[in-house]
């Protein structure tokens, strides 16, 4: 019978790693920042870019490894998710990276597009490498670096002006193949049964679990649905607990 662990909150950095397959959750809180890095040998990717993304990266890796990110997956545009990304896009200007850079992101997340063009209208004259937009608005897997990403929707909502209702949030999972081995990030969402099939069987799943009562569970999960989902994989973390 195999083993499954689970890991609560106050433990960050959470790690997992399997021979070159390697993710390292530097922070998950939610209303604060959440902030991921995933790599291989050929590969150097950051998951939702959250405040104090660049300082953790720094502190941990470094320069020379900072400089090495090709690609960046945004689950929604929520400030606690994307807080980070000016900064970090400044530093790699400031190093004079060369190399282009991919930002992928949901349909509909006008937030990232906002940041993107009051960025490059900023700094066009001196920006020194390209920044490509990726939108995606389907749950068709792609190949970057070695590593089949398939994306897949999800159900992030959030309150009304008013609080009397909720709106949907265009978000994204991504599930990362790479040699037989496999992680699903759910980013933010209420329990849904895409999220259910994508963590199924699973090396890794990383499940949100931050509704704090069975009366928010439609904005995001809690701790029993998230373990609930989080028991198809073979390991998984919880993250993005309320304080």
């Amino acid at each position: 019978m195999r083993k499954n662990k689970y890991y609560y909150k106050n433990q960050y950095p959470l790690v997992w790693q399997k021979d070159d397959f390697f993710i390292k959750i530097y922070s998950s809180t939610p209303n604060v920042a959440t902030g991921i890095l995933l790599t291989t040998k050929n590969s150097t990717f950051v998951i939702d870019p959250g405040d104090g993304i660049l300082r953790d990266l720094n502190k941990d890796v470094g320069t020379k490894t900072i400089m090495k990110i090709s690609d960046i997956f945004i689950s929604h545009g929520h400030h606690d998710h994307i807080g980070g990304i000016w900064s970090l896009l400044t530093y790699l200007s400031v190093l004079r990276r060369k190399e282009p850079l991919k930002i992928y992101y949901p349909k509909g997340c006008i937030e990232i597009e906002s940041i993107y063009k009051a960025f490059t209208d900023v700094y066009s004259k001196e920006l020194s490498y390209k920044i490509s937009l990726i939108k995606i608005d389907n749950q068709k897997p792609f190949v970057r670096k070695s590593i089949r990403i398939k994306p897949f929707k999800v159900n992030h909502r959030e309150p009304t002006d008013d609080g009397s209702s909720s709106i949907a949030v265009p978000s994204l999972g991504y599930k990362f193949f790479y040699n037989n081995k496999s992680i699903c990030y759910g980013g933010d969402t209420a329990y849904c049964d895409n999220l259910l099939q994508n963590a199924k069987n699973s090396d890794l799943a990383i499940i949100e679990a931050g509704a704090e009562t069975e009366e928010s569970s439609d904005l995001h999960m809690t701790i029993s649905q998230a373990m609930q989902i989080g028991k198809l994989a073979k390991k998984y973390f919880l993250v993005h607990l309320p304080e």
